[in-house]
Formats: C-alpha cells, structure tokens, sequence
C-alpha cells in the first residue's frame, strides 16, 4: 500500500474553497464536549481551533461548575453548561435537548471526566442519532465505545499510550510497524484513527497518510487538543480521512510558526494565535 505524504501541494488540492455567497451555518456547526474542575482549558483549546478552522457556529458544552471560567476566555463561545461536574447518562441526554442546533460534527473527551463508561456510550449513541461525525479523544478513548463508533465516520485520536488503551495492544516501536496496526485496527473497526506521535499516523483502513510537519516544542500540553478542534472543523465539510489528514499538517504548521516566534517556550495559546496564519494560504473562494 503507497503512504501518502502530506504536503503544501496536496493540502491545497484536499481543501474545500468556500463560496461568495455562503451563509451562517454552510461552513459546519460542531459541538465540543469536554471539561473537568482539573482540565477546563482542553474543551476551550478544542472550541477556539474548531472556530479558527472555519467554522461557523461551535457550541461548547462543559460541567456548570467551570462555566464562568470557560466563557470568561472569549465572547466567542457559546457554552452549555451540563448539570453533573462528571459526564452521566442523565447529562449526556441533557446535552441533547439543550443543543440549540443539530451540529455536523461533536468533539468529545478533552479534559473530561466520566462517572460510567454507560454515559459516554449514551453521548455517543445520542450524537450519531443526530447525525453527527464524531472525533473522538482523551478520556472518550476507551475500549466500551468501539461497538458504538464501528463502521461510522469517526475520529479518533490517540497517542500511543490511549492507543493501546483502546485497542488493547501497543501501536509499534518503529514507523513502519505503526502504519501497519493503524491501517489494520482502522480497517477492522471502520474509523478512521489519528495516530499522534513523531510521525503522526492517519488512515481509514484503505490508505494511510503520514505528517512530519511538526516541532519538538509541541509536547506541550494542549497541542492535543488544538488538533481535535481542527480536524472537528474540517470533518463538517469533508470526509474523515482527509480531514484528519489536513488536520495534522495545519496544526503543525501553526506549531512551526509559533516555534520561530518563541522556540521551547511556546504554549497552546501560541499556537491558537498562529492558526490563522498557517491556513490562510490554503484559503480559496469561489462564486
């Protein structure tokens, strides 16, 4: 199997222009499903970089007891709040009447807490009835929701420690070994998995793709969570491999920006910052 490499050419050839005369809600509506008392910035990071890859409307939806602090960080976020500080069945059917419109895609896990596997099974199982794609990442990395993402449009993305977490085995010392288990584990499970790591991963079971577009500064917390926003935008408008694909570039473009600006000192605010900038060239309007 060839593994395609992405690259400046084939990122502008993968992304979608946008029309003259599009209006609110053409470029994707997406929900972001996160947050603890601990981690209240990963669902922020998540919803500023689905917001800054295009889209439209970004509702984000985190326990009540961190609403202040998560809409205290930008007007530009619409908060549900969710009545339980831990994901439960009954917030999760919550989020569901809450959402003031059906979204095209739902980012769910960064930073959040879950009372039960059952609650997060629940989210996944009330966002598919919706309709939406779904990415999947940090504590939604679990073995309990494969029945429920098999054969979807789905997402997910781990690094190797949440890799084997979920599927139960390790992702490969080498590159080559890590190509073969994410295209076999993609293929048997029908998603699309993101492997992050030196050389990040991408396949759907039928091609695979790698990135090395990234720093070593980018270990820093919350990068993470950056790249779910974007690949969450992106998955509104295209289908989960190329958007995943897309994702990982952008993201470590915009990491690269940050690095000549700030070297080892970057943080994921920097790279929220520099998004903008390593997409814009990608931008293409049409009539």
């Amino acid at each position: 199997m060839a593994v395609i490499t992405i690259n400046l050419p084939l990122a502008k050839k993968l992304m979608p222009p946008r029309k003259a005369t599009a209006k609110k809600g053409d470029s994707g509506t997406v929900l972001v499903a996160g947050g603890s008392h601990f981690y209240h910035g990963a669902p922020v990071f998540t919803s500023m970089a689905a917001l800054r890859s295009g889209t439209d409307l970004v509702y984000t939806a985190v326990p009540r007891s961190i609403k202040t602090e998560v809409r205290s960080f930008s007007p530009a976020l619409i908060v549900l709040p969710l009545p339980d500080d831990k994901l439960t069945v009954g917030s999760a059917n919550r989020l569901v009447a809450m959402m003031p419109k059906k979204p095209d895609s739902a980012a769910i896990g960064m930073g959040m807490s879950i009372a039960k596997p059952e609650a997060l099974t629940a989210l996944v199982r009330n966002l598919k009835e919706m309709g939406a794609r779904l990415l999947l990442d940090a504590s939604a990395l679990v073995p309990d929701v494969l029945p429920e993402i098999k054969d979807t449009n789905t997402i997910v993305t781990p690094h190797a420690g949440e890799y084997k977490r979920l599927f139960g085995e390790d992702a490969g010392r080498t590159e080559k070994e890590r190509i073969v288990n994410v295209q076999r584990n993609a293929k048997k499970y029908g998603i699309t998995i993101l492997l992050k790591g030196p050389t990040d991963v991408v396949s759907d079971g039928k091609r695979v793709g790698i990135n090395r577009t990234h720093n070593c500064a980018m270990t820093v917390g919350g990068t993470g969570d950056v790249l779910s926003g974007v690949a969450a935008g992106l998955l509104c408008k295209m289908e989960p491999f190329e958007a995943s694909l897309l994702a990982v570039y952008f993201n470590g473009l915009a990491g690269n920006l940050s690095f000549n600006r700030v070297g080892l000192h970057m943080t994921s605010t920097d790279l929220l910052e520099d998004l903008p900038q390593a997409m814009k060239r990608f931008d293409e309007i049409v009539k």
